[in-house]
Formats: C-alpha cells, structure tokens, sequence
C-alpha cells in the first residue's frame, strides 16, 4: 500500500490519484474532511483518514489505520502560514509563526517517517517534499523546507540497510495548487515563467511524473537527494 499525506487538495491529491489509476491501494491523510471526501468519491481504491501530521496523536493514530507493508510513502503535507497573514508585530507573533511553520513542513516529516518506519516494507520509498524556497529565503518557509532536505540525508542513510530509499523532491512554482490561497496575479506568474530556462510553469503532472519516478523501481539507486523540480529557476550548479 502507498500512504499519502496532504493528499486532498494540490500534489498530494494529483499523487494519490495517479497512484489508484494504477491499480495501488492507497491511503491519504489531510486536516479538512471534506476534500479527503471528495477525493474518495473521485477514486476507488483510496481511503482517507483525517490527521494533523504534525500531532503526535494523530500520527499514532495513523499507524493503526495500516493493514498491509507500506511500499511507499509520499509526504505532502505543509505549506506556509505566513501566506495571507499580516506580518508579525511582536517578538511573540514572530515564534507563533515560526513554530507553526515548522511544525507544518518539518515537524510532520519527521513524526510521520519516523511512526511509519517499521511498517515501511523493505523495498520501500519516501518522498519527502522541499521547496525552491529552501535557496531563495522566503520567510519561515524557506528554512523548514530546506530542515526537511537535510532530514532526508541522514533518513536515507539511516534506512539505506533496509534497502529504503529516501528523497526530497523540490519543486518551484507549480500551477494549479491552493498554495498561494487565491494570491497569485498573472503578473507574478508570468515573473515566476521568466525565471525558467524553458519558459514554462510547472504543472501537477510534472509533480506526479517525478513522485512516480522515484517510487518506482526504475530509480532503486536514487537515495538521499534533492531533486530540483523547476525548469531552471535554480539550478544546483
């Protein structure tokens, strides 16, 4: 089975739902009940359990909701607060923020690899998601999303014996998310088009290609990267 978190809205949803075309049984976490729902009635093939990735409790909860080895684990859960907000005005506004943040992005990475580990089968996947943010300093988002790369690396070690192989996939923009919550202006993302070498934004099926690659066997000897997912907007040399 495959276990998607963040699965109901945005890549986590396009994942869940390229991985049940494909005939896997899939489970996806999410905090609203009614896109979880909604992605249910979509497919066949999927089930849903509602979960805040980043609580201990839920995250227990989660592990019991597992019949079968875990072939593949997908974390898509977290975003960033701060989009929408009003900027801190106190230095106790300033660690709400930053707390919040980290618990969205890192937190939840961390407590979901680590309570799914002895489920995970022995041939298994984790893609773990950063961000074009963690190069470019946005905020609070940048530093928890580039956290979320460096836990990769000592992950994928760690699990490497087991022959579990751990990535961070990193995209820049991609068009069709809630991410920016209604705020992106064709404006900015003709600014964002231009910032790529092949004059495009990316797309969701761009996501899913990548996720599927690296859930896949065709990439067993891919393990502790950051895979960059941009069209050239950064570029790691």
């Amino acid at each position: 089975m495959f276990v998607v978190t963040g699965g109901g809205t945005g890549i986590g949803r396009a994942v869940s739902l390229a991985l049940a075309r494909s005939g896997e049984d899939v489970l996806v976490t999410g905090r609203r009940l009614g896109p979880l729902e909604s992605l249910a009635d979509e497919r066949g093939g999927i089930r849903y359990f509602q979960c805040d990735n980043s609580q201990v409790e839920d995250v227990e909860r989660l592990v019991d909701q597992l019949d079968a080895p875990v072939r593949g684990l997908v974390h898509c859960a977290g975003g960033n607060p701060a989009i929408g907000r009003r900027d801190p005005v106190s230095l106790d506004e300033e660690v709400a923020l930053l707390n919040e943040t980290m618990a969205g992005n890192l937190t939840s990475a961390v407590l979901t690899t680590l309570a799914l580990e002895q489920r995970l089968a022995d041939d298994a996947s984790v893609v773990l998601f950063g961000s074009i943010a963690a190069e470019r300093g946005v905020g609070y988002y940048g530093p928890a999303k580039a956290a979320v790369g460096s836990f990769a690396v000592g992950l994928a070690a760690r699990l490497g014996p087991r022959g579990i192989r751990v990535n961070c996939l990193s995209p820049g923009y991609i068009a069709g998310t809630e991410f920016f919550r209604g705020g992106m202006t064709e404006a900015r993302e003709e600014q964002l088009r231009a910032q790529t070498f092949i004059g495009r934004v990316g797309a969701l099926e761009d996501v899913v290609a990548a996720t599927m690659f690296l859930l896949s066997s065709g990439s067993r000897h891919v393990t502790g990267q950051t895979i960059h997912l941009n069209g050239g907007a950064f570029t790691s040399r």
